[in-house]
């Protein structure tokens, strides 16, 4: 089923989420839903708290980046296979080393902006069959998995912009909290 998608302004979206355990009701039902809305959306992350739930799980498909024709073989291939469920995650390392990316959000429609994230992770978590996992992961895989792992932190990418970019956004970023905005995917707004 494909769920409205939280929009920029909603308090759920700052709230750092809850850990959930295995019996969690429903569990294996939100995660298809997730993948249905976020499929719907075009998206290659989504979080629970985009779709109303203040829980730790999110969910990502690196494939769409894959179409990129300035990347190696090897590279087109991680992302091609990275498709994982996250639960319960929780990053132990990241490197020193920055690097900038355009990003958007499926919670904050028609704005992009260059970022600064660690080229590298590591990151514990629970698969969909709560398995505990470990991935070291870096580039693009790493990247989408942070801004994912942000939102059940309660952290936007906006949040990591500097006071003046924030100024310069703050009339759009207004306007999509009121709801005034298009998308071509069903949105949630708070007021």
């Amino acid at each position: 089923m494909i769920l409205p998608i939280v929009a920029y302004g909603n308090p759920i979206l700052k709230i750092k989420c809850d850990e959930i355990s295995e019996d969690y009701k429903d569990l294996q039902s939100l995660i298809q839903d997730m993948w249905d809305t976020m499929y719907s959306a075009k998206g290659v992350g989504l979080a629970a708290p985009q779709i109303g739930k203040s829980i730790r799980l999110f969910i990502v498909d690196t494939s769409p980046f894959a179409d990129d024709k300035e990347l190696n073989y090897e590279e087109r291939d991680k992302l091609i296979n990275f498709k994982k469920v996250f639960i319960n995650p929780k990053i132990f390392w990241s490197s020193s080393k920055l690097c900038s990316f355009n990003e958007g959000c499926l919670s904050i429609p028609d704005i992009r902006e260059d970022i600064n994230r660690e080229d590298q992770i590591e990151i514990h978590y629970k698969d969909e069959k709560f398995i505990s996992r470990v991935l070291k992961l870096e580039g693009l895989c790493a990247r989408v998995v942070q801004h994912e792992y942000d939102h059940v932190e309660g952290i936007l990418f906006t949040d990591k912009l500097s006071s003046f970019k924030k100024k310069l956004l703050k009339s759009k970023l207004n306007n999509i909290s009121l709801g005034k905005v298009k998308c071509d995917y069903p949105m949630s707004f708070y007021k």
